[in-house]
């Protein structure tokens, strides 16, 4: 099965993800720039979840160029990781609007969570697709990265009941690591010049 629908329809979900967390932001009611201000808890939310998104489509993108076919199971745990990252906006406004709260930075970090569980699924289920793309599995190889996110998603969830902020560092942590695209899937599958 080809997969050029399936990653134009993924790039569109994810388009449509960003298009939602903006017109969240909305614009203040004065025109000095001190109105600004009470913006600041959505714009912060916003800018940690816009990188977010970027890193998982980014990722997605790597991913989809390293394989030469999908099947149903791909095509499910793709729809698996559009579900959890079509929830972002959600959660990202409730944090923001919340300033910040226990329960919403939780929330946050549990949709997170759950997002990397989703692409790891994804990862797993397109490894498993017969006559795969034979690279894909030595640039995934063990994927360190993915499993460190994970856990530092747990100790950030568990840590927002001492202090949001506790959570919401392990957030920016995570996001900081990913934020240099993830080069493995490029320095397999790229000749060297």
């Amino acid at each position: 099965m080809g997969k050029n629908r399936l990653e134009a329809f993924s790039d569109g979900v994810i388009a449509i993800i960003i298009t939602i967390m903006v017109l969240e932001l909305k614009v203040p009611h004065g025109h000095e720039l001190r109105d600004l201000l009470p913006l600041w808890p959505k714009f912060l939310s916003y800018t940690l979840s816009f990188v977010y998104v970027g890193i998982y489509w980014n990722n997605h993108h790597h991913l989809w160029h390293a394989a030469s076919k999908v099947n149903g199971a791909v095509l499910w745990a793709n729809l698996l990781l559009l579900f959890f990252l079509s929830l972002v906006p959600f959660a990202t406004d409730w944090m923001g609007e919340s300033h910040f709260a226990a329960q919403p930075v939780a929330t946050y970090g549990i949709l997170l969570f759950l997002t990397a569980i989703a692409f790891l699924i994804l990862v797993n289920a397109m490894l498993r697709v017969p006559d795969q793309h034979p690279l894909l599995a030595k640039a995934i190889g063990k994927d360190r990265k993915g499993k460190l996110s994970i856990l530092i998603y747990v100790v950030g969830i568990a840590g927002t009941f001492i202090n949001p902020w506790i959570g919401f560092a392990m957030y920016f942590v995570v996001a900081m690591i990913w934020l240099i695209p993830d080069t493995r899937i490029e320095k397999r599958l790229t000749p060297e010049t």
